[in-house]
């Protein structure tokens, strides 16, 4: 049995993570709708060996993130413009050959049959390197693009989306994998017994025909979820193959993963289904002081409202203007708690009895999620612990400015890992799930015809 090893994701922005990672000396904010740039970074990312290359997306502009809504120009980031993930995947899976590619698609404004086809579609071109992160959508912007009079609650956003995965499932599963024939001599091009439609009705979806396009490479494309409530770990657990979820302790990190991988079992799943991957964000160089120094020089670029706006998006759209950015993080008794994230960033502030501008600051580089800052021995005896001790199956990697901070990660991070034997030194198999070590999913009509017959 081979020796188990660390996965790597790659979440990068091409404006950055850091809130003022755009501002970095070497960054190139002006190249983020460039296709050339976009090419570099995951042409990086694959030298690196990451599994795969991750895209958060929405589906309306996002202001709290670093920009304001009376339109001044002060803010960040390809969360209020940026491709969509999946047209920019499908462009750089005919540069690369190795590297998979997460997009992120909405189950509350998308529906089934399209995101199915795109996916598969995805996972067609890229030969096998196709992943669905599935999101619910949390801003409720979006619902006036999409002609909602509101934005669903939590509650009706994941019964939803559990409805929503099931019927995508169905659809990939509308060809078995030796339906196409292609036989010239025959005349025959398909096996319509191998066709099968999904003949949905729900409380959600009614979706009855087959999906126009045969099934992809992987059998599905890798399922990703990102939800930390209740409600997004059952799902997770129901579902997903590869989790995303921040955390700030080793304690914290190993409690979420042992939850989640003990819920399994319950849907006929086994732990290694699911791979639990922290966001890390690493400042790194040859010295402590250098690194410490890079991450200084981020914070210090940092403007006052993008600081207040990156709290405001991330704590439930808190108004903290009213207050002196260096008193004490006000007391918010009174605040409805609407999200796991938001729940955080209140602890945060009050664990370390934080100012508003420090926890911005501290927040600053990766929203919540782990922040390291040392030489790559330092931040990979950190990675290794988690790593070690139940805590994580591999990490999605923020890098805090682009094109540096991916760079610098590549150039001392990844020689690390490999030097303890901890990270490949080349990729295991040609799809996603071969590298990530997830198995391909049976075509549930073939399964149902095997367990027919063996109860026969």
């Amino acid at each position: 049995m081979s020796k188990r090893q660390i996965k790597l994701g790659a979440f990068i922005p091409t404006t950055s993570q850091h809130a003022a990672g755009w501002r970095h000396p070497q960054s190139r904010p002006q190249d983020h709708l460039s296709i050339d740039y976009v090419i570099e970074l995951a042409k990086t990312a694959e030298k690196g060996l990451f599994d795969a290359y991750f895209l958060a997306d929405g589906l309306s502009v996002n202001w709290s993130h670093g920009a304001s809504k009376n339109k001044q120009s002060i803010g960040y980031s390809d969360k209020v413009v940026g491709f969509e993930p999946v047209t920019l995947f499908a462009a750089i899976s005919a540069v690369t050959k190795h590297i998979g590619f997460i997009a992120t698609a909405s189950t509350t404004y998308e529906e089934p049959y399209l995101l199915a086809r795109k996916f598969s579609s995805l996972d067609h071109i890229s030969k096998g390197r196709a992943a669905w992160n599935v999101v619910t959508t949390i801003s409720a912007d979006t619902a006036r693009n999409f002609g909602f009079t509101a934005h669903p609650d939590a509650k009706v956003r994941y019964e939803r989306a559990d409805e929503f995965i099931e019927v995508t499932q169905k659809l990939w599963d509308s060809w078995e994998d030796d339906s196409f024939l292609y036989d010239k001599e025959s005349g025959q091009f398909f096996d319509a017994s191998k066709q099968h439609e999904p003949l949905h009705t729900g409380k959600y979806f009614n979706v009855q025909g087959s999906l126009n396009v045969p099934r992809s490479p992987q059998g599905y494309p890798v399922i990703v979820q990102a939800g930390q409530s209740e409600d997004g770990r059952e799902l997770a657990a129901k579902y997903a193959e590869v989790i995303f979820t921040a955390q700030q302790s080793l304690s914290d990190a190993q409690a979420f993963y042992r939850d989640v991988k003990s819920r399994l079992s319950k849907y006929g799943r086994h732990p290694n289904d699911l791979k639990v991957m922290p966001g890390v964000s690493v400042f790194v160089a040859k010295t402590e002081q250098e690194a410490k120094e890079k991450y200084e020089l981020l914070n210090s670029l940092i403007h006052p409202d993008v600081g207040l706006g990156l709290i405001s998006g991330l704590a439930g759209d808190i108004d903290l203007s009213q207050f002196d950015l260096d008193a004490p993080f006000p007391r918010l008794e009174d605040i409805e708690i609407k999200s796991s994230r938001q729940q955080m960033m209140i602890e945060i502030a009050a664990k370390h009895n934080f100012s508003i501008r420090q926890l911005y600051e501290h927040i600053a580089s990766a929203r919540g999620h782990w922040t390291l800052i040392g030489t790559a021995e330092q931040v990979v005896d950190q990675l290794q612990q988690w790593f070690e001790n139940e805590a994580a199956d591999g990490f999605n990697v923020l890098p805090p400015s682009t094109p540096a901070g991916l760079n610098d990660f590549v150039e001392f991070i990844v020689p690390e890992l490999q030097r303890r034997g901890l990270f490949r030194t080349e990729y295991e198999g040609t799809t996603l799930r071969e590298n990530l070590g997830l198995k391909r999913p049976e075509n549930q009509h073939v399964l149902a015809r095997c367990n027919t017959a063996e109860a026969s």
